[in-house]
């Protein structure tokens, strides 16, 4: 099956590669521009295109999916299906239409929950337990096309952004290549979305990051792991950012906000009093600074017992 491969980031890229790796026949990428990043600004690929230059597959980087240029282009490659990850932009309905097997979309979720800009992360916030990767047949509204595959895997207590992202492309890649082969031989029924079980998973702004110490522990506990790598959960110290890398439920009265007890044994822990409960911080990057324990920064005399956090 001849594919035209649309998407951005390294979750794409991970996808792509299985494809690749399992012999499918990939006509083009079409992906975002090179962006400037990093200190110097210096312009970079996506880490679609970076994949498709090392393979020697032909990438491409529309400013539009709308004009007669790319409909040129889709023309001259002749995809028999497009296969989108995480492109980030919307598919105009002739592009929909185009392909005989029409555009396969992998979303990290099980669909009809978390639809939008950010599923993972908010699947990890919200506290759920288990999450999962939908193959679905795109249509022109938010992901609301039929479903095509379906895989669910569970959340665990130390799951957090970065390892539901991994577990997700890994799992994207290897449904791809089980169900192209079944689509081709008409192997498989779609099914409907229930529109009444549909949640909106919004993208992650920088309120969303700020730690609230008036919530109980556990809803903490499940924002911090659901923002790291990135953006990262954060709080303030008097006028100083905190960035908080790793923290963890434990028992504790105070002041929501309060400091009330600090230890330097292990990692070291920085327990701070919630509405409910306490975060035992074990991990933080301080402003200006790199990652370091909880004990190096209690050790750096950086923090007391009964400072308050907000």
């Amino acid at each position: 099956m001849r594919i035209v491969f649309m998407g951005t980031p390294e979750i794409a890229a991970t996808c792509l590669n299985a494809l690749v790796e399992g012999g499918h026949e990939i006509a083009a990428v079409v992906t975002g521009e090179d962006k400037p990043r990093g200190r110097k600004m210096v312009m970079t690929p996506t880490a679609v295109k970076a994949y498709a230059l090392e393979r020697g597959i032909p990438a491409y980087t529309p400013k539009t999916l709308r004009d007669e240029a790319f409909a040129a282009l889709l023309a001259s490659l002749a995809p028999e299906v497009i296969v989108v990850v995480a492109y980030g932009k919307i598919l105009p309905e002739a592009v929909l239409r185009f392909p005989k097997y029409g555009c396969i979309n992998v979303h990290v979720s099980l669909l009809p929950k978390y639809r939008g800009a950010a599923p993972m992360q908010r699947a990890v916030m919200g506290g759920e337990r288990e999450t999962g990767v939908t193959l679905m047949q795109m249509d022109v509204g938010l992901d609301t096309g039929d479903i095509l595959m379906q895989t669910a895997f569970p959340i665990g207590e130390e799951d957090t952004f970065e390892t539901v992202h991994d577990t997700s492309a890994r799992l994207g890649g290897e449904m791809l290549c089980a169900l192209l082969p079944k689509l081709e031989r008409g192997e498989i029924t779609p099914v409907k979305q229930d529109d009444a079980l549909a949640t909106y998973a919004a993208k992650i702004e920088k309120s969303d990051c700020h730690i609230d110490f008036q919530k109980t522990a556990a809803e903490l506990n499940h924002m911090i792991r659901g923002v790291n790598p990135i953006p990262m959960a954060f709080c303030l110290q008097g006028e100083r950012m905190l960035k908080i890398v790793r923290a963890v439920p434990v028992e504790g009265k105070g002041n929501a906000g309060e400091v009330i007890a600090l230890s330097e044994a292990g990692d070291g822990s920085i327990t701070v009093a919630c509405g409910t409960g306490a975060l035992a911080i074990t991990h933080l990057i301080p402003e200006g600074k790199g990652r370091m324990t909880a004990a190096d920064y209690i050790r750096g005399r950086k923090i007391q017992k009964g400072d308050l956090l907000s």
